[in-house]
C-alpha cells in the first residue's frame, strides 16, 4: 500500500508517504516554533490556524518529492489524538476529505502509537516484545509492547511529564522556547558537582513518575542563587546540568525496574525527549551493562512528524482497519484502548 500520513497534533505540521514494500518514500515537516516563541509556549488557536494554512501546500510538496500522483494513494493515515483539539481537527478534516474525494480508506492514528513505532522506520528494527519508554512534552510512560495494538501501561507520570518539566525549567531560567533543547545545550557547560537534585519517586516501589517536585526544587535553587547575588550564566548552566542529570537518572532507574519486572531485555525509547543526549547516554550504559538492546528513532523522527503516522496507519490499513466519515478527534485517548493487529 501507498499511504499518506498527516500529523497535526500540536505545533508541527508533518506529511509523509510510506510504501509498505519500499518503506518511507518522502516526508516534509513545518515547525511553528517561531510563531509561538514570543508567547513562551504553544497557543492552541494559532497552532490550528497555521495547520490549516500549511497542510495543503505540504501535501502537494510531498507528493511532488515522491514523484507520485494523488490518485496513486491507497490510503490515508492521520493523527486523531491525543493532542490539541483544534489542531487535531485541522489534520483530520483534510485527511478525511481527501480520502472521500479519492475513494480510499482512511484511519485515525494514536499519536503516541506513532512515536512508539517510530524506530520501525529504521533498518535495525526491534522485535516484539519490548519495553517502551515514551517521553515527550505531554507524556512520560513505560509500556510493555507485545505487538501493534498490544500495549500494557506499566507506569505513567502523576503530574508533569519529563518534557513539560524541561520546558518549565527553561521558562523560569528565561532560556526561551522551545525549552528542552535550550536546557540541554546549556547543561553542557554546567558543573555536575555543584548541585545535587533529588531523583523523584525512586525511593518507593512502582513505575509511576513525577517531575513536578523536581521543577519546584529547580525554582527554589534558582531563587536562592538570586538572593545570594549569584544569578550568573554559569549558575544557570550548573542548575541545568543538575536538573538534566536528575531526569536522566530517574528515567534510567524506572526503565531498569520495568525490564526486570517484565523479564525483558529489549528497550525502545521514543518521543521528543528521547533526543536528549544525557538520557541516551544513561540508557545506553544501562543496556550495555545488562547485555540488552536499546532502540531509538533517528533524531528527526524523535519529535512529531508525518512519517511515524504514515507507518503506524499503514500497518492498520493493511490489517483492514479504517474509520468511517463520522470521525472524531480525541484529545485524551489511552493506548490500551487500541485494537490489536
Amino acid at each position: 500500500m501507498l499511504v499518506l500520513g498527516i500529523e497535526s497534533s500540536c505545533d508541527e505540521t508533518g506529511v509523509a508517504i510510506y510504501d509498505t514494500d519500499k518503506g518511507l518514500i518522502a516526508h516534509t515537516l513545518y515547525t511553528q516554533v517561531e510563531l509561538h516563541a514570543q508567547y513562551g509556549g504553544v497557543v492552541p488557536e494559532l497552532a490550528s490556524r497555521d495547520h490549516i494554512r500549511k497542510l495543503t501546500p505540504l501535501i502537494l510538496q510531498t507528493l511532488e518529492e515522491a514523484n507520485i500522483e494523488r490518485t496513486e494513494l491507497d490510503g490515508i493515515a492521520y493523527t486523531a489524538g491525543p493532542g490539541l483539539i483544534g489542531a487535531l481537527l485541522a489534520g483530520s478534516s483534510v485527511a478525511r476529505s481527501l480520502a472521500y474525494a479519492l475513494k480510499i480508506p482512511a484511519v485515525g492514528v494514536h499519536h503516541m502509537e506513532g512515536h512508539l513505532l517510530a524506530p520501525m522506520l529504521e533498518d535495525n528494527q526491534p522485535d516484539f516484545p519490548f519495553i517502551c519508554l515514551l517521553v515527550s512534552g505531554g507524556h512520560s510512560m513505560l509500556i510493555r509492547v507485545d505487538g501493534i495494538g498490544e500495549y500494557k501501561l506499566l507506569g505513567d507520570t502523576l503530574d508533569d511529564a519529563a518534557g513539560e518539566a524541561f520546558d518549565k525549567t527553561a521558562k523560569l531560567l528565561e532560556l526561551g522556547y522551545p525549552g528542552g533543547p535550550n536546557v540541554s545545550n546549556l547543561a553542557l557547560k554546567g558543573n555536575a558537582e555543584r548541585y545535587k537534585f533529588p531523583r523523584p519517586m525512586v525511593d518507593r516501589p512502582g513505575l509511576d513518575m513525577s517531575f513536578s517536585g523536581l521543577k519546584t526544587y529547580t525554582l527554589n535553587t534558582w531563587q536562592a542563587a538570586i538572593k545570594e547575588d549569584d544569578a550568573s550564566e554559569q549558575t544557570k548552566a550548573d542548575i541545568c546540568r543538575a536538573f538534566e542529570l536528575a531526569v536522566a537518572d530517574t528515567l534510567t532507574i524506572k526503565c531498569k525496574r520495568a525490564l526486570e519486572q517484565e523479564n525483558l531485555n529489549r528497550l525502545v525509547v521514543a518521543g521528543g525527549v528521547s533526543a536528549n543526549r544525557e538520557i541516551r547516554s544513561k540508557l545506553d550504559a544501562l543496556m550495555k551493562k545488562r547485555k540488552g538492546e536499546v532502540f531509538y528513532p533517528r533524531l528527526e523522527f524523535c519529535t512529531d512528524n508525518g512519517a511515524m503516522i504514515a507507518y503506524a496507519g499503514a500497518q492498520r490499513l493493511l490489517a483492514g482497519q479504517s474509520n468511517d466519515l463520522n470521525f472524531a478527534a480525541t484529545p485524551r485517548w489511552s493506548l490500551e484502548e487500541l485494537p490489536k493487529i
